[in-house]
This record gives C-alpha cells, sequence and structure tokens, in this order.
C-alpha cells in the first residue's frame, strides 16, 4: 500500500523503546540506550516481585553496530522488541533486522547532529528528565522504587542516564528536522500525491471537532505586583553596585524552574521560541547590560546578556511571579461562572464571551478556538487530542458548554477553562476538498522521506559505522554495510 512505505525511517517508524533494568546498569561512555517515555504496566507487574532484591551488575551483552561514537547493544534491539509487544503494537512483521535500521538511522542523526554544533540547552533537558522522574515515581510510588526499578545505585546515576538518553534524542530530532526545514509541496504536488492513492486505498479520518475555550486567570494585586518590582530592581542595583552574582541569584529566587540549575542561564538566537517582550528585550542588551524588569505572560524579569557570538547569544534571567491570593481566585473562579450562565442564557455567544473575558491571548481574538499544532489547521481529530483535554470535550455537542475546569498555569498559577464544540465531523474515506489540510500533510512527509533517503545515503558513506556478527546478514533498506 503506497501510504504505507516508509522505507524504516524513524520519523514515520514510531518505535517508543521502554528502558530495561539491564541496558540502564550499563556504564559506558558511549553507550546511548533507546528513549525512556513510560513504565508499561507488564514491565510494573513483572518487576513488583523482584525490586526488593540485592543490586548486582550485570554484564554488559554484545555490541551491535556503531555509528560515529555512538554504540547500539544487542539488548536495545532485543528490548525494542519486548516494549513493541508489550505495548500491544502488531509487531508479527517487525524483525530484529528493521529495529536495528530504525536505531542505525537514530544514532546517525544524532552523530551529524553534534558535527554540526546543534545545540541542547542542559536545563531543558534537565526539566524534562525531572517530568520523567516524577511520572516513572507517581507510577511505581517513590523515586527509590523508580533506582531499584532500574538498578541503578542511586537516583544520581539514574538521572544522568536519563540525561544522556533525553539529549540525545533531542539531537536527533533536531537534525531530522533541519534536514526537512526547507522542504514543501506545491497545490500540484498535493493534487497528484492525492490522484496517485487508489480510491480503495484512500485513509479513512476518524471523527473531527472544532474546539474553543474560554480561560480566565486570577489577577495579581497593584500591591504584589509592585513587590515583584522593586525584589527585582533590588536584585539588579546589588549586581551593578556590589558585584553580586546574577547567577547565584537566579538559582536562589528565579521561579523558573527550568533555568534555575544553571543559573538562569539561556542559549538564544532568531529562531529560539520566545514571547515577543522577552525576545524584544534580550536582543535590545549589549554584552553586560542588566535590563529593567520588564512583564511578560509568565511574569516578571530581568535579563542580561553574558556574550554574543555572531545570531547566538548567552543570557540569563530570574523570573519573579506576583503572589496570588485566595481571594483573587474566587473573583476570577466567581466571574467563569457567570460567563458560562451568560453564553447558556443566550445573552452571549460563545465567541463573543471569549473575545471579552479570556486571558489566553492565542486564542481570545479567533473566539477562543483552538489551532491544531501539528497541522495549523481548526480541526482536531478526536482519537489524537491531547489526553487533557479529550475527556473535558469528548461528550460534548456540538455549542454545549461544558462544566468549568481548573487548571494551573506554566508558572503554577490557577487558572478556570470552559470550553464547546463545534463542527464535528464523523468518520470518513479522505475527500480531497475536506481533507486538504491533512493529505497535504501526507504530501509533505513523503517528500520528507524522500529528502531523508537522500540525505542518509550521502552521510553513510561520510561516517564510520560497522555492523557486527549476524547482523551483517541483514537486508538493510539502507547501505549500512556499505556494499
Amino acid at each position: 500500500m503506497m501510504l504505507l512505505k516508509t522505507n524504516n525511517l524513524k520519523f514515520t517508524i514510531n518505535i517508543v523503546v521502554l528502558l530495561a533494568a539491564t541496558q540502564l546498569s550499563f556504564a559506558q561512555e558511549t553507550t546511548v540506550t533507546p528513549e525512556v517515555t513510560a513504565i508499561t504496566e507488564t514491565a510494573v507487574a513483572a518487576q513488583k516481585d523482584t525490586v526488593k532484591t540485592p543490586f548486582k551488575k550485570f554484564k554488559v551483552d554484545g555490541v551491535a553496530g556503531v555509528v560515529g561514537d555512538y554504540l547500539i547493544l544487542e539488548s536495545d534491539i532485543d528490548q525494542s522488541l519486548i516494549e513493541i509487544k508489550q505495548r500491544g503494537q502488531a509487531s508479527a512483521d517487525i524483525t530484529s533486522c528493521q529495529v536495528l535500521g530504525s536505531l542505525l538511522e537514530n544514532k546517525l542523526l544524532t552523530h551529524q547532529a553534534v558535527q554540526d554544533s546543534i545545540v541542547v540547552q542542559d536545563s531543558r533537558v534537565n526539566s524534562e528528565v525531572d517530568q520523567m522522574v516524577q511520572r516513572f515515581a507517581s507510577q511505581l510510588g517513590s523515586e527509590q522504587k523508580v533506582v531499584e526499578f532500574y538498578r541503578k545505585e542511586s537516583m544520581a546515576d539514574l538521572r544522568a542516564e536519563l540525561f544522556s538518553i533525553r539529549k540525545n534524542n533531542i539531537l536527533s530530532d533536531r537534525m531530522n528536522q533541519k534536514i526537512v526545514e526547507s522542504v514543501d509541496v506545491t497545490p500540484d504536488e498535493i493534487k497528484t500525491f492525492f490522484n496517485r492513492i487508489p480510491a480503495d486505498e484512500l485513509p479513512t479520518f476518524g471523527v473531527e471537532l472544532e474546539i474553543a475555550r474560554i480561560v480566565i486567570e486570577p489577577k495579581a494585586t497593584e500591591e504584589e505586583r509592585q513587590k515583584v518590582i522593586d525584589r527585582l530592581k533590588g536584585f539588579r542595583r546589588d549586581i551593578l553596585e556590589n558585584g553580586s552574582s546574577f547567577a547565584t541569584k537566579a538559582v536562589l529566587y528565579t521561579d523558573d524552574g527550568a533555568s534555575r540549575p544553571d543559573g538562569g542561564l539561556m542559549v538564544i538566537d532568531r529562531k529560539t521560541p520566545l514571547v515577543k517582550e522577552f525576545r524584544d528585550v534580550a536582543f535590545s542588551l549589549q554584552d553586560g547590560e542588566i535590563s529593567e524588569p520588564f512583564e511578560t505572560e509568565f511574569g516578571f524579569h530581568i535579563v542580561t546578556v553574558e556574550k554574543t557570538k555572531g545570531e547566538r547569544k548567552d543570557i540569563r534571567h530570574i523570573l519573579l511571579v506576583p503572589e496570588i491570593k485566595e481571594a483573587q481566585e474566587e473573583e476570577a473562579k466567581d466571574l467563569v461562572n457567570k460567563v458560562r450562565k451568560r453564553i447558556i442564557d443566550g445573552e452571549l455567544t460563545f465567541e463573543e464571551a471569549a473575545k471579552e473575558f479570556s486571558d489566553e491571548t492565542e486564542t481570545k481574538f479567533e473566539g477562543g478556538t483552538l489551532t491544531n499544532p501539528q497541522t495549523l489547521d481548526k480541526r482536531f481529530e478526536l482519537g489524537r487530542l491531547d489526553p487533557d483535554i479529550y475527556p473535558k470535550v469528548n461528550n460534548l455537542a456540538d455549542e454545549e458548554v461544558s462544566l468549568v475546569y481548573t487548571d494551573q498555569t506554566r508558572t503554577g498559577t490557577k487558572q478556570f477553562l470552559i470550553y464547546t464544540v463545534d463542527n464535528r465531523l464523523e468518520e470518513h474515506k479522505a475527500d480531497y476538498v475536506k481533507d486538504y489540510i491533512k493529505i497535504k500533510e501526507l504530501a509533505l512527509r513523503e517528500k520528507q522521506i524522500a529528502a531523508i533517503e537522500k540525505w542518509q545515503k550521502e552521510k553513510i558513506t561520510e561516517t564510520y559505522i560497522k555492523i557486527n556478527g549476524d547482523n551483517r546478514d541483514c537486508e538493510f533498506v539502507s547501505n549500512w554495510l556499505k556494499k
């Protein structure tokens, strides 16, 4: 089937691998193990009776292949196949050679990302590792049980291993993005692509819907806002007049948990996704300058530029979030309930209410309508919705208003939300007009695959690659054996 021809490429064969205890016990510097995303129920059940056994080292297994500075172990392949089965994914037709091919692609991308000096901020990786550990601990009951599950000697050892894994996977993703960033498709190419699909092979798209929401956030009092501004001014004065360390103050006082371990350090360029206010200030400063306090949707900041090299800047920032009192939270909750009642009573349309009351700037002037970040379309496939949004809208009829939900902003402040659904489209075969955005995405994906195949072919010839043992008998789609 044409649409399923994926040539074993990493971003079209999504093999998500559980990191088994034996894999995490290796201490080789160049060992890069597959991505860790969750602990499956099967794995938890298998380990529950064993986590109390005494810690012991495991013998390092064989090396299946080498790409540049990166190893692929035989256990990486075996565990990938086990995890595919545990996740209930169709595995009958997936061979160890295909899994090895996918891992080789991952390592080639990671290796080339390092060669191309692609930068991944340690603060981002540390933040994601924190989230992984918290997720694992919630599944197993405690951080200590996570350490025992993965047979590590300490949480520090586990975090170091997870850091390496996650950083290399981000590097791989960034390299992938770099390869395809200039690839695009014309309307003629999209039409040609669609016309090539046989009628009995047209894809089926699941239930789709448009979603809108209104977000109301408690507002800090002017007194609390001024406290934060005065405190930041005090930090700035102490650094400039007394030589205090900006980095130390960031470690001690910033409300930005992601950059706190690195003293507020961020490495940015013109392509770094930043809110406008922050970007404008950061790129207006000269090396050594410290900004006055300024406000973004996250809170109040001061920023300094440590070093500029071409388009890249090493900056540090301190974020302080004004305290929200319980009275302000109650005011916001009362407001969202009143807005909801006015919509239900017909005094306002949902669109009108969103434009007047919503605090979510990204959706406010679109009448609260959400944009699908993958397709940039207004429609969402129900089965692929954010798991946090899905239960809030799944059972809503068109134009019905949901109950009030409580959530948290990225800085931990409470927010209150209501949702509605418009234009529900039931499951259907692909239609060129109705599903143009999705068909464009499929045509683009095919062209991206071709671009990656070309890049991969070139880089394989330039990179040190070695395949060991019986793995040399694999019939790879790509020329990993350099025959």
